[in-house]
């Protein structure tokens, strides 16, 4: 299966020069869950045009510094191809930014969270599990960095995963072949401790970023997210 990635951000500023872009990332993190997956990429920040749908065999749509609210030129055309691919049942997952516009395009609500920054290592209780999700207990753990949340889901969706601060973490789509998940899987603590330092001091505080980056020591389940990943890709091209 070729599994086409497509770009909606990257690492900013001097953090491009320091770190993979999110594509690699994610071949980083899937291709040992799946040795029979192939990779192509799609940048809409380099003005790259979609795919047809139909012609892929599934999608992944990265994170991102936008909103759904915003107004890059793609955005809109983004929409329209996640539509399509429903209608075509092209197997998607979503990871922050991606899981948003996968739920803002298919009629959810997505908004700022009044609940501020999620940041650090967050804890997820799974309410509900399919059975790609192998090796699944009673929560999963994932670094994170977004204000933005799916307030509410479309209709015809499983809530997943859920905490405190995330009431929709992790979602399936029940009608297509879509799973979306707020935190990120693909990136490493390395990684993510640099983001959170490029905003101390401006979108976060000394003492946000040191708490998150102390929450970092806590275990995370990367490896078994992207076997999760790797599971429903499986099945959903077996479909």
């Amino acid at each position: 299966m070729k599994l086409t990635i497509i770009e909606t951000g990257r690492a900013p500023g001097a953090l491009a020069d320091r770190f993979p872009r999110y594509p690699d990332m994610f071949r980083a993190l899937l291709a040992p869950a799946d040795e029979n997956l192939s990779f192509a990429t799609t940048s809409l920040l380099d003005g790259e045009p979609l795919p047809e749908p139909a012609a892929c065999d599934a999608v992944l749509i990265t994170g991102s510094p936008f909103g759904v609210y915003d107004s890059p030129e793609w955005m809109d055309r983004l929409r329209a191809f996640i539509r399509g691919a429903a209608a075509a049942r092209t197997p998607m997952v979503g990871v922050c930014f991606g899981h948003q516009i996968i739920a803002d395009a298919l009629g959810g609500e997505v908004r700022k969270s009044e609940k501020g920054w999620g940041i650090g290592r967050h804890t997820y209780e799974l309410v509900s599990k399919r059975d790609w999700m192998a090796g699944a207990g009673q929560t999963v753990s994932l670094a994170v960095s977004h204000q933005d949340q799916v307030i509410t889901p479309p209709r015809g969706v499983t809530t997943l995963a859920r905490s405190a601060h995330t009431e929709h973490a992790m979602l399936a789509y029940d009608d297509i072949p879509a799973i979306s998940i707020q935190g990120h899987p693909e990136f490493s603590d390395t990684y993510v401790g640099a983001l959170y330092n490029n905003r101390r001091g401006r979108a976060l505080t000394e003492a946000q970023v040191d708490a998150a980056i102390a929450s970092l020591d806590q275990p995370q389940d990367n490896a078994l997210v992207a076997r999760w990943i790797a599971n429903f890709l499986r099945s959903a091209s077996s479909a």
